[in-house]
């Protein structure tokens, strides 16, 4: 994923979690990740694979379409 998707979706997904008022633990717990991995993925900091930003998408009743899109 280049950087600059990487940087979009960091942005969404950030923007929706705080819309949902939720911190970043509780969204990793929800989705069975490291507790450090949603902080990593709003800094732009992880290669987000496929069926995590599907898992992601689902979480916030998204379209993955939806966390490429500026």
């Amino acid at each position: 994923m280049s950087q600059d998707f990487r940087k979009i979706v960091a942005q969404n997904v950030k923007k929706l979690r705080e819309m949902k008022g939720k911190k970043r633990e509780e969204v990793s717990l929800a989705l069975g990740l490291d507790n450090s991995y949603i902080s990593k993925l709003e800094c732009s900091n992880i290669n987000l694979t496929l069926d995590k930003l599907v898992k992601i998408a689902e979480y916030f009743e998204v379209k993955p379409s939806e966390l490429l899109n500026e």
